[in-house]
């Protein structure tokens, strides 16, 4: 009979385990969802971008790309 109710006992144990992972994988899920609905005003949207940053990355890009593109054109050569 001990046994009985330790088997019973470990059951609860994993059931309650099992329902509060779900409850924080659906907390989890509802606070993405609710996330990308929000909006963003530009003044928002303008304090969160680091322009500075944002010039450089870009300048890298163009340094890169513009490398890339006279090694393809020598590779044709």
């Amino acid at each position: 009979m001990n046994d009985n109710k330790k088997s019973l006992d470990t059951n609860s144990s994993a059931e309650n385990v099992e329902q509060h992972l779900q409850e924080l994988e659906k907390a989890d899920y509802e606070r993405l969802y609710y996330s990308q609905e929000q909006t963003f005003s530009a003044d928002e949207l303008a304090n969160t971008i680091n322009e500075r940053r944002l010039n450089e990355l870009m300048a890298q890009s163009d340094e890169f790309l513009s490398g890339l593109n006279s090694e393809i054109e020598d590779f044709d050569e």
